[in-house]
């Protein structure tokens, strides 16, 4: 079983930043991407950012230019780097570990989530 901890959620003013990671509990070369979703209250949880093995990345459009994802893999941890923070950043934040089975199958990890809160 692989473990997900993450860490650096919190309250934050509008134009501010925070820093999450994402501590795995083994290392992150062993799963195809390390991902960051996010869900607001009522909304369905989205993918906001993708950091694949090959040291890619992607992100949705509403957080491009603002947001960055990077690992360390000596620490077996992934961040996101969150820059000019709006309230409709706020969600809970959670980490997720995926790793290609097959054409179509794939298996996946959760992290328990860290809430972010942008004040206006």
């Amino acid at each position: 079983q692989v473990q997900l901890v993450e860490s650096g959620g919190g309250l934050v003013q509008a134009g501010g930043s925070l820093r999450l990671s994402c501590a795995a509990s083994r290392s992150t070369f062993n799963f195809n991407t390390m991902n960051w979703y996010r869900q607001a209250p009522g909304k369905p949880r989205e993918l906001v950012a993708t950091f694949t093995n090959g040291g890619s990345t992607n992100y949705a459009d509403s957080v491009k230019g603002r947001f960055t994802i990077s690992r360390d893999s000596a620490k077996n941890t992934v961040y996101l780097q969150m820059n000019s923070l709006k309230p409709e950043d706020t969600a809970v934040y959670y980490c997720n570990a995926r790793l290609w089975t097959g054409a179509s199958s794939f298996t996946q990890y959760w992290g328990q989530g860290t809430q972010v809160t942008v004040s206006s």
